[in-house]
């Protein structure tokens, strides 16, 4: 049995309708298979966070604005975590976009620069040296 149903006497307005998505919600995933592409192969490349882009040539006038974008941002060495924050998409995305761009070979990927973990023992006994004499 169900509960009766109570009418208003005065009806209320329609609800409002859907504003924007507010920053934080969640993103359609049909527009990042759009900025993604579907791929010729599903290839992508070896890339990981800390990879470094950097930009060869401006952006074709065929480029998508995400990757026009992304060539306007390499005009220096940048991580792809940091392009993946400015350009507020995803890694997953990133790696597509920047695939399509190593193949057209406009942008070039480099192995971050590894510095030595440990320093120089001549170095530390320089300075061990100095701090000894004040």
């Amino acid at each position: 049995m169900t509960p009766p149903r109570r009418q208003r006497r005065f009806p209320a307005l329609e609800p409002p309708p859907p504003g924007p998505a507010k920053s934080g919600e969640e993103k359609n995933p049909e527009r990042l298979y759009v900025v993604a592409g579907a791929g010729e192969d599903g290839a992508r490349a070896a890339i990981d966070l800390v990879t470094l882009i950097v930009a060869h040539a401006d952006p074709p006038p065929s480029a998508t604005p995400e990757q026009a974008a992304l060539l306007r941002l390499c005009t220096a060495p940048l991580s792809v975590a940091e392009l993946s924050a400015y350009l507020n998409l995803p890694f997953s995305a990133m790696t597509v976009l920047i695939t399509e761009l190593l193949t057209a070979e406009l942008v070039q990927a480099r192995a971050p620069v590894v510095r030595k973990a440990v320093p120089d023992r001549s170095l530390l006994e320089a300075v061990m040296h100095g701090l000894q004499r004040l």
